[in-house]
């Protein structure tokens, strides 16, 4: 495998602005084959032509040159990516400190080492690693030999707590594994009763004889996001209204929120705003959307834009239902937002929701409009191949409606020869028999009449509704039955 090449097609724009001003700093004459070297493999898709850069870069000498730049550029960016990146990272930023302790210690300058080592023991403290403490406080014991303010029985004290909570947090990942093997292992957990709880009292309880590790906000948080985790994939909706509101109203009244982990409760908000809405009950989860555009502007807006392109969705998503004049009206004003420009693929979102919105009010020309603006942007062919399929499918249901059937066969020929591979998966056997029936249909101008078309169609409608409307743009059971319905 080229790094090389795998390095620089994951850069990001800024990553590149950023390497080429890093790089600059010094005065270089001529040519800079570090960058021709860079714009051939960004503009190549998969694997840059070594040949051409070679040829282009050096004429038709051997290949050392060539390798000798390539080691060079790979040293470059990975100096810039750290230089870019260690203070954006609280962890990053500790193993710099750490890199500093241990130059300045070489150099027999110990007591910036002191310095650079008290940081590092302040952050690690700060983001609860013990594996980091337990380092440090080794580094100290090593400047007692030549500071005598350093007293090495202190940190060696300090060691062996550190030891004994990483022990603890061993436990901790103990108690998570049996949970979820238990959470996935289980029946049901919709039947009446609702035993989850129980059956994560008497896991914690048999995994665990420390009582603080009970009571460990470290541990309840992450058997948090174990269950949440696996509700959501089990799509135990009921459930995880239940254990979000459960467990919220516990964390709240245990005070376990604070600046460091203000992030678990937007998450949490925003689960529960998700989690409510699947389960029909649409004010309440425009209720928890405003309490969670209050916790966004806690903590001096700490994560406010991080979260803000989510509080929109949570207002999107309900009132797509109760107001599609109010979801559009939203969704224009976000597409206006100069805050969420920096927010991956929300044009797309912006304009897949539209159309679908457009789609639902029965202006199919308006769902058309924003379709293909969603196929012109420059973001769309970066998407992912199963999205770009499901829209795909979209887009035949609204060109059904336009009765623009020639283009419909064409497309649907289209879209069986682009995502041969996708159709051919296992996991879209429903989109391989939704495209036959749709072709089915084309055929069949007088489709009420048609009686084995419309069994066809019956019973496709009846598999697992419930489950897969999760993963459709355009829900092709509930399109269906309004095409048979007398």
């Amino acid at each position: 495998m080229d790094i090389l090449n795998q390095i620089v097609l994951n850069l990001t724009k800024e990553d590149l602005r950023f390497y080429k001003l890093f790089s600059s700093r010094y005065a270089m004459d001529g040519e800079r084959k570090d960058l021709v070297l860079l714009d051939a493999i960004r503009d190549s898709e998969e694997q840059y032509k070594e040949e051409e850069v070679l040829k282009k870069l050096y004429g038709k000498t051997d290949k050392n040159a060539l390798y000798s730049l390539k080691n060079r550029l790979t040293h470059d960016i990975s100096r810039s990516l750290t230089v870019q990146y260690c203070f954006k990272d609280e962890l990053l930023y500790i193993h710099h400190l750490l890199f500093l302790v241990r130059l300045f210690f070489m150099r027999s300058q110990f007591t910036i080492a002191k310095h650079f080592l008290k940081k590092a023991e302040a952050g690690a403290r700060q983001i609860e690693n013990y594996e980091l403490l337990d380092i440090i406080y080794g580094e100290y014991v090593k400047l007692s030999h030549e500071l005598l303010d350093i007293n090495p029985e202190e940190y060696i004290r300090k060691r062996e707590e550190t030891r004994k909570l990483s022990a603890s947090i061993l436990e901790v990942d103990n108690i998570l594994a049996a949970v979820y093997y238990r959470l996935k292992t289980s029946q049901n957990f919709s039947e009446k009763g609702n035993p989850i709880f129980k059956m994560l009292e008497k896991t914690i309880n048999v995994f665990t004889q420390n009582k603080s590790i009970k009571k460990s906000p470290k541990l309840r948080f992450r058997i948090y996001a174990a269950v949440t985790q696996i509700l959501l994939q089990r799509h135990e909706y009921t459930t995880l209204e239940t254990y979000l509101l459960k467990t919220y109203k516990e964390f709240l009244y245990d005070k376990l929120f604070s600046k460091e982990n203000h992030s678990v409760k937007l998450q949490m908000l925003h689960y529960l705003v998700n989690v409510l809405f699947k389960t029909n009950k649409y004010q309440d989860s425009l209720e928890y959307a405003e309490l969670l555009h209050q916790a966004m502007n806690e903590h001096n807006k700490l994560l406010y834009d991080k979260f803000l392109f989510f509080y929109y969705n949570s207002l999107i998503i309900n009132y797509s239902v109760l107001d599609k004049n109010k979801a559009i009206s939203i969704l224009e004003g976000v597409l206006a937002n100069k805050t969420l420009k920096s927010t991956p693929f929300y044009e797309l979102f912006v304009y897949m929701n539209l159309s679908i919105l457009w789609f639902e009010k029965k202006d199919f020309h308006a769902s058309v409009k924003f379709l293909n603006k969603l196929y012109l942007h420059p973001e769309f062919k970066n998407a992912d191949s199963g999205l770009k399929f499901k829209i795909a499918i979209a887009e035949l249901i609204i060109r059904f409606e336009l009765l623009d059937f020639d283009y419909l066969e064409i497309k649907i020929k289209q879209v069986k020869r682009q995502f041969k591979t996708v159709l051919n998966d296992a996991t879209n056997v429903r989109e391989k028999e939704f495209l036959s029936i749709l072709s089915k249909m084309i055929a069949s101008p007088q489709l009420k009449s048609n009686k084995k078309l419309v069994s066809i169609i019956r019973k496709f409608i009846s598999l697992k509704e419930d489950v897969l409307n999760d993963t459709e743009v355009i829900n092709y059971s509930s399109w269906l039955r309004s095409k048979i319905q007398p």
